[in-house]
């Protein structure tokens, strides 16, 4: 059953993973908050003077704009929608939640709230917040939308002092929707956490 061609223009989003497809071609793994994550060919992509080269950066917000009804669209346009830099400690925390977006969210399924914790967090990180702080809220709103939820009030992920124990609630809860995957991520933050 094939889907019938769709144009969709200057949505905001966010590129997740990226990864080489033919010889000048990427595939893009993106996350847009009104389309949720999908795969997108950037044709011409890794040419040294192509117009999406310098624009597709992981973390950074982008306007896309794609074409296609398949599984995996072409990407028509990208454009920076903003700047959000990052560095050391707060580029893995970001990696970390890519990851968890990945592999914990089905094609296609718009998810605008998780959208806007990922954002919000990706600035927090930027500003030089805690990244506890910052991933604990992320994860929590994650398993919410996801349906694997506590149905509690929203605890103060800023406390350093719940944050043990809500790190551990939360590990154990993804943990059990990744069935026995565990993420690259998880170990390499855990072992920087020990520094």
């Amino acid at each position: 059953m094939s889907k019938r061609a769709q144009r969709i223009t200057d949505t905001p989003g966010y590129m997740l993973h990226a990864s080489a497809w033919r010889e000048t071609s990427l595939v893009v793994q993106a996350f847009s908050r009104e389309h949720g994550c999908l795969a997108l060919v950037a044709k011409g992509a890794k040419r040294p003077y192509s117009v999406l080269r310098p624009v597709l950066s992981a973390f950074q917000p982008l306007s896309l704009s794609w074409t296609g009804g398949g599984e995996v669209k072409t990407l028509t346009r990208a454009e920076p929608a903003g700047v959000r830099p990052l560095g050391g400690g707060a580029l893995m925390s970001a990696w970390y939640m890519n990851e968890l977006l990945l592999r914990l969210l089905p094609r296609e399924d718009a998810h605008p709230a998780l959208f806007d914790a990922y954002d919000a967090a990706l600035a927090r990180l930027a500003g030089g917040s805690r990244a506890a702080g910052a991933l604990r809220r992320f994860e929590w709103i994650l398993l919410r939308e996801t349906g694997y939820g506590l149905d509690e009030d929203d605890p103060d992920f800023e406390d350093p002092r719940i944050e043990p124990e809500l790190r551990r609630s939360l590990r154990d809860r993804l943990e059990a929707n990744l069935a026995g995957r565990p993420l690259s991520t998880r170990k390499v933050l855990m072992a920087l956490q020990r520094y």
